[in-house]
Protein backbone atom coordinates (compact mmCIF):
# COMPACT_ATOMS: atom_id res chain seq x y z
CA UNK A 1 0.00 0.00 0.00
CA UNK A 2 1.67 3.25 -1.28
CA UNK A 3 1.21 5.53 2.03
CA UNK A 4 -1.28 8.69 1.44
CA UNK A 5 -0.25 12.42 1.57
CA UNK A 6 -3.19 14.91 1.42
CA UNK A 7 -1.79 18.31 0.07
CA UNK A 8 -4.45 21.12 1.08
CA UNK A 9 -4.49 23.47 -1.96
CA UNK A 10 -4.24 22.56 -5.63
CA UNK A 11 -3.01 25.70 -7.22
CA UNK A 12 0.19 25.35 -9.60
CA UNK A 13 2.89 25.37 -6.31
CA UNK A 14 0.37 22.64 -5.08
CA UNK A 15 -0.27 20.85 -8.13
CA UNK A 16 4.17 20.40 -8.25
CA UNK A 17 4.35 19.08 -4.70
CA UNK A 18 1.46 16.66 -5.60
CA UNK A 19 2.50 15.25 -8.71
CA UNK A 20 6.50 14.89 -7.10
CA UNK A 21 4.97 13.00 -4.23
CA UNK A 22 2.71 10.72 -7.01
CA UNK A 23 5.95 9.69 -8.73
CA UNK A 24 8.14 9.33 -5.66
CA UNK A 25 5.20 6.27 -4.26
CA UNK A 26 3.00 8.17 -2.46
CA UNK A 27 -0.91 8.07 -3.36
CA UNK A 28 -2.15 11.85 -3.26
CA UNK A 29 -5.47 13.03 -2.38
CA UNK A 30 -5.87 17.46 -2.98
CA UNK A 31 -8.79 19.39 -0.94
CA UNK A 32 -9.88 22.35 -2.85
CA UNK A 33 -12.48 24.88 -2.52
CA UNK A 34 -16.17 24.28 -4.86
CA UNK A 35 -14.66 27.36 -7.26
CA UNK A 36 -10.89 27.72 -6.85
CA UNK A 37 -9.11 30.95 -7.89
CA UNK A 38 -6.29 29.44 -9.66
CA UNK A 39 -4.14 31.63 -12.18
CA UNK A 40 -2.45 29.17 -13.91
CA UNK A 41 -5.00 26.55 -14.95
CA UNK A 42 -3.49 24.46 -16.88
CA UNK A 43 -1.04 23.20 -14.30
CA UNK A 44 -2.80 23.02 -11.48
CA UNK A 45 -5.08 20.27 -10.58
CA UNK A 46 -7.57 22.32 -9.18
CA UNK A 47 -8.94 22.58 -12.88
CA UNK A 48 -10.42 18.52 -12.26
CA UNK A 49 -12.80 20.21 -9.59
CA UNK A 50 -14.56 22.33 -13.04
CA UNK A 51 -13.46 19.83 -15.93
CA UNK A 52 -13.66 16.71 -14.27
CA UNK A 53 -9.67 16.15 -14.67
CA UNK A 54 -6.68 16.83 -15.89
CA UNK A 55 -3.31 15.98 -16.42
CA UNK A 56 -0.23 18.11 -15.86
CA UNK A 57 3.14 16.73 -17.20
CA UNK A 58 2.50 12.70 -18.03
CA UNK A 59 0.37 13.05 -14.10
CA UNK A 60 -3.48 12.50 -14.19
CA UNK A 61 -5.82 13.79 -11.54
CA UNK A 62 -9.63 13.26 -11.05
CA UNK A 63 -12.36 15.31 -9.08
CA UNK A 64 -13.89 12.76 -6.49
CA UNK A 65 -17.60 13.45 -5.13
CA UNK A 66 -16.72 11.72 -1.62
CA UNK A 67 -13.46 9.77 0.40
CA UNK A 68 -14.44 6.56 -1.01
CA UNK A 69 -14.35 7.95 -4.71
CA UNK A 70 -10.80 9.51 -3.42
CA UNK A 71 -9.66 5.92 -2.63
CA UNK A 72 -10.75 4.36 -5.49
CA UNK A 73 -9.13 6.86 -7.97
CA UNK A 74 -5.81 6.04 -6.24
CA UNK A 75 -6.47 2.31 -6.67
CA UNK A 76 -5.79 3.26 -10.00
CA UNK A 77 -2.52 5.30 -9.38
CA UNK A 78 -4.37 8.52 -10.13
CA UNK A 79 -4.35 11.71 -7.99
CA UNK A 80 -7.58 12.45 -6.60
CA UNK A 81 -9.07 15.81 -6.00
CA UNK A 82 -11.78 16.48 -3.56
CA UNK A 83 -14.23 19.71 -2.41
CA UNK A 84 -13.14 19.49 1.22
CA UNK A 85 -11.00 23.10 2.04
CA UNK A 86 -12.03 22.70 5.69
CA UNK A 87 -9.85 19.30 5.44
CA UNK A 88 -12.86 17.33 7.58
CA UNK A 89 -11.72 13.49 5.15
CA UNK A 90 -8.22 13.70 6.61
CA UNK A 91 -9.76 11.79 9.50
CA UNK A 92 -11.02 9.05 7.21
CA UNK A 93 -7.85 9.00 5.25
CA UNK A 94 -5.64 8.74 7.81
CA UNK A 95 -2.57 10.16 5.82
CA UNK A 96 1.13 10.07 6.68
CA UNK A 97 1.90 13.23 5.77
CA UNK A 98 -0.53 16.66 5.16
CA UNK A 99 0.84 19.52 3.15
CA UNK A 100 -0.77 22.61 3.57
CA UNK A 101 -0.50 24.40 -0.15
CA UNK A 102 -2.93 26.57 0.51
CA UNK A 103 -0.34 29.80 0.42
CA UNK A 104 -2.51 31.82 2.28
CA UNK A 105 -0.04 33.49 4.09
CA UNK A 106 -1.33 32.01 7.48
CA UNK A 107 -2.63 29.19 8.86
CA UNK A 108 -5.94 28.42 8.19
CA UNK A 109 -6.27 24.93 10.66
CA UNK A 110 -3.52 23.21 9.67
CA UNK A 111 -1.50 21.48 12.69
CA UNK A 112 0.91 18.77 12.89
CA UNK A 113 -1.66 16.61 14.67
CA UNK A 114 -3.09 15.66 11.27
CA UNK A 115 -0.72 13.28 10.50
CA UNK A 116 2.93 11.77 11.12
CA UNK A 117 4.27 14.47 9.30
CA UNK A 118 2.78 17.78 8.68
CA UNK A 119 4.61 20.23 6.08
CA UNK A 120 3.45 23.63 5.49
CA UNK A 121 4.72 26.19 2.40
CA UNK A 122 6.03 29.53 2.99
CA UNK A 123 5.06 31.79 5.56
CA UNK A 124 2.25 31.94 8.57
CA UNK A 125 3.38 28.82 9.96
CA UNK A 126 6.06 27.75 12.62
CA UNK A 127 8.47 24.78 12.02
CA UNK A 128 8.47 22.40 15.79
CA UNK A 129 5.17 24.05 16.60
CA UNK A 130 2.72 24.61 14.12
CA UNK A 131 3.81 21.66 11.72
CA UNK A 132 6.92 19.58 11.49
CA UNK A 133 8.58 21.48 8.87
CA UNK A 134 8.40 24.43 6.91
CA UNK A 135 9.26 24.95 3.18
CA UNK A 136 10.58 28.31 1.87
CA UNK A 137 9.08 29.51 -1.09
CA UNK A 138 10.42 32.85 -1.32
CA UNK A 139 12.39 33.33 -4.57
CA UNK A 140 16.24 33.64 -3.82
CA UNK A 141 19.17 32.23 -2.75
CA UNK A 142 17.32 29.49 0.07
CA UNK A 143 14.09 28.77 -2.39
CA UNK A 144 12.97 25.39 -1.57
CA UNK A 145 15.02 24.86 2.07
CA UNK A 146 13.59 22.47 4.37
CA UNK A 147 13.11 24.68 7.94
CA UNK A 148 12.46 22.79 11.00
CA UNK A 149 12.63 24.79 13.23
CA UNK A 150 11.59 28.23 12.57
CA UNK A 151 9.42 29.95 9.87
CA UNK A 152 9.97 30.93 6.26
CA UNK A 153 10.50 34.64 5.26
CA UNK A 154 7.37 36.62 5.68
CA UNK A 155 5.46 37.95 2.34
CA UNK A 156 6.75 41.00 0.68
CA UNK A 157 3.61 41.20 -1.36
CA UNK A 158 5.96 41.64 -4.25
CA UNK A 159 6.22 38.89 -7.31
CA UNK A 160 8.84 37.26 -8.42
CA UNK A 161 11.59 38.97 -11.62
CA UNK A 162 10.89 37.35 -14.70
CA UNK A 163 12.50 38.64 -17.62
CA UNK A 164 13.21 42.05 -15.69
CA UNK A 165 9.36 42.40 -14.89
CA UNK A 166 7.56 42.13 -11.44
CA UNK A 167 4.53 43.97 -10.86
CA UNK A 168 4.31 44.99 -14.49
CA UNK A 169 3.77 41.10 -15.30
CA UNK A 170 0.74 40.75 -12.90
CA UNK A 171 -3.32 41.51 -14.08
CA UNK A 172 -5.98 42.77 -11.66
CA UNK A 173 -8.93 43.34 -11.51
CA UNK A 174 -10.16 46.84 -12.06
CA UNK A 175 -13.68 46.73 -10.38
CA UNK A 176 -15.57 43.67 -8.42
CA UNK A 177 -18.07 41.82 -10.80
CA UNK A 178 -18.35 38.95 -13.00
CA UNK A 179 -14.60 38.17 -14.97
CA UNK A 180 -14.59 37.29 -18.63
CA UNK A 181 -11.68 36.35 -20.67
CA UNK A 182 -10.93 38.00 -24.20
CA UNK A 183 -7.50 35.60 -24.72
CA UNK A 184 -6.40 32.30 -24.25
CA UNK A 185 -3.74 30.91 -21.93
CA UNK A 186 -0.58 30.43 -24.22
CA UNK A 187 -1.73 33.72 -26.31
CA UNK A 188 0.46 36.38 -27.23
CA UNK A 189 -0.31 39.59 -26.43
CA UNK A 190 1.07 43.10 -26.66
CA UNK A 191 1.42 45.85 -24.20
CA UNK A 192 -1.99 47.71 -23.93
CA UNK A 193 -4.18 44.87 -25.37
CA UNK A 194 -6.96 43.77 -23.51
CA UNK A 195 -6.50 40.36 -22.04
CA UNK A 196 -9.44 39.89 -20.14
CA UNK A 197 -12.85 42.20 -18.32
CA UNK A 198 -14.85 42.57 -15.44
CA UNK A 199 -18.28 43.59 -15.78
CA UNK A 200 -17.57 44.68 -19.02
CA UNK A 201 -14.15 46.66 -17.94
CA UNK A 202 -11.39 45.68 -20.05
CA UNK A 203 -7.99 44.39 -17.88
CA UNK A 204 -5.24 45.24 -20.08
CA UNK A 205 -1.75 43.94 -20.11
CA UNK A 206 0.99 46.16 -19.06
CA UNK A 207 3.73 44.70 -20.69
CA UNK A 208 3.81 42.17 -24.12
CA UNK A 209 4.47 38.36 -24.11
CA UNK A 210 2.57 35.11 -23.90
CA UNK A 211 -0.64 34.80 -21.27
CA UNK A 212 0.79 32.50 -18.56
CA UNK A 213 -2.29 32.40 -16.76
CA UNK A 214 -6.04 33.33 -16.33
CA UNK A 215 -9.05 32.72 -13.73
CA UNK A 216 -11.11 30.24 -14.92
CA UNK A 217 -14.23 32.70 -17.23
CA UNK A 218 -17.40 32.95 -14.98
CA UNK A 219 -16.22 33.81 -11.39
CA UNK A 220 -16.82 36.67 -9.09
CA UNK A 221 -13.91 38.85 -8.34
CA UNK A 222 -12.93 41.74 -6.19
CA UNK A 223 -10.93 44.98 -7.03
CA UNK A 224 -7.77 44.81 -7.43
CA UNK A 225 -7.86 40.68 -7.66
CA UNK A 226 -5.01 39.04 -9.40
CA UNK A 227 -6.71 37.10 -12.49
CA UNK A 228 -4.08 36.57 -14.51
CA UNK A 229 -0.48 37.49 -15.22
CA UNK A 230 1.91 38.45 -18.26
CA UNK A 231 5.08 36.14 -18.91
CA UNK A 232 7.58 38.72 -21.05
CA UNK A 233 9.77 35.91 -22.19
CA UNK A 234 7.59 34.75 -24.95
CA UNK A 235 7.80 31.30 -24.83
CA UNK A 236 4.27 29.73 -24.98
CA UNK A 237 5.67 26.03 -23.62
CA UNK A 238 6.52 27.57 -20.70
CA UNK A 239 2.69 28.52 -20.06
CA UNK A 240 2.07 24.40 -19.91
CA UNK A 241 4.82 23.10 -18.04
CA UNK A 242 5.52 23.52 -13.94
CA UNK A 243 7.81 26.53 -13.18
CA UNK A 244 11.21 26.46 -11.77
CA UNK A 245 10.07 27.87 -8.27
CA UNK A 246 7.02 25.14 -8.02
CA UNK A 247 9.61 22.33 -8.93
CA UNK A 248 12.01 23.63 -6.08
CA UNK A 249 9.33 23.55 -3.26
CA UNK A 250 8.10 20.45 -4.49
CA UNK A 251 11.47 18.94 -4.01
CA UNK A 252 11.56 20.75 -0.77
CA UNK A 253 8.45 19.02 0.75
CA UNK A 254 9.92 15.65 -0.79
CA UNK A 255 13.08 16.13 1.48
CA UNK A 256 10.56 17.65 4.57
CA UNK A 257 8.41 13.87 3.83
CA UNK A 258 11.50 11.75 3.21
CA UNK A 259 13.17 12.66 6.77
CA UNK A 260 10.41 11.01 8.80
CA UNK A 261 12.06 7.31 8.55
CA UNK A 262 8.79 5.44 8.32
CA UNK A 263 7.87 7.50 5.67
CA UNK A 264 10.96 6.57 3.64
CA UNK A 265 10.85 2.80 4.47
CA UNK A 266 7.16 3.00 3.19
CA UNK A 267 7.93 4.80 0.05
CA UNK A 268 11.56 3.08 -0.92
CA UNK A 269 10.34 -0.61 -0.19
CA UNK A 270 6.42 -0.31 -2.08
Amino acid sequence: MRPIAVVRGAGDLATAVGRRLHLCGFSVVHLETAAPTVIRRAVAFASAVFEGAITVEGVDAELARDVAGARALLDQRKVSVLVDPAATSIAALRPRLVVDAILAKRNLGTHRDMAPRVVALGPGFVAGSDVHAVVETCRGHDLGRVIVQGAAKPDTGIPGTIGGFGLERLLRAPRAGVFRTLREIGDAVRAGEAVAQVEGEPVRAEIAGVVRGLLRPGLTVHADQKIGDVDPRGDRALCFTISDKANAVAGGVLEAALRDEAIRSLVVTE
